[in-house]
């Protein structure tokens, strides 16, 4: 069921406001894309939370100046959101960065200069998944696997 500046998740109550527009704006996109609605929500809401960590203060503003979402909203369809929806999450090593990364993905959701938190950032994507995480070595072989379906 997608969802409106006025009607929304209980969970993304407490969020702040521009931060519950963005969440707003993702988990309908989601949505459009097949996700089902406890699955959409997290990840919105997470994905949502590091765009405003990690915007700069300009971004916000214009995003707070935007049409607020609307049930209605068309979005772009990704024609890999289904396979992806599912897909492991995978820990690779890439030009001095860690790459969080699903499966068969054009590109990685996540870069970290430390593989611990890049492991951290895909063992939270893989719990809302219901998928499982690979972890490579720096060499490219396979070190680790945690299972979260």
């Amino acid at each position: 069921m997608p969802w409106n500046m006025k009607d929304y998740p209980a969970s993304m109550k407490n969020l702040d406001p521009l931060i519950r527009k963005k969440a707003i704006d993702i988990a309908n996109a989601l949505l459009d894309d097949g996700y089902l609605d406890d699955r959409a929500i997290p990840i919105a809401t997470s994905q949502a939370e590091k765009w405003y960590d990690d915007a700069s203060a300009e971004e916000k503003k214009d995003f707070q100046k935007a049409k607020a979402p609307q049930k209605n909203d068309s979005h772009e369809h990704d024609k890999n959101a289904k396979k992806l929806m599912n897909a492991d999450v995978q820990v690779k090593y890439h030009e001095d960065k860690w790459l969080v990364i699903s499966e068969n993905a054009s590109q990685a959701s996540d870069t970290f200069d430390k593989k611990e938190q890049a492991v951290e950032r895909a063992k939270e994507i893989a719990k809302n998944k219901n998928s499982s995480v690979k972890v490579y070595k720096q060499d490219g072989t396979l070190q680790d696997t945690f299972d979260y379906s």
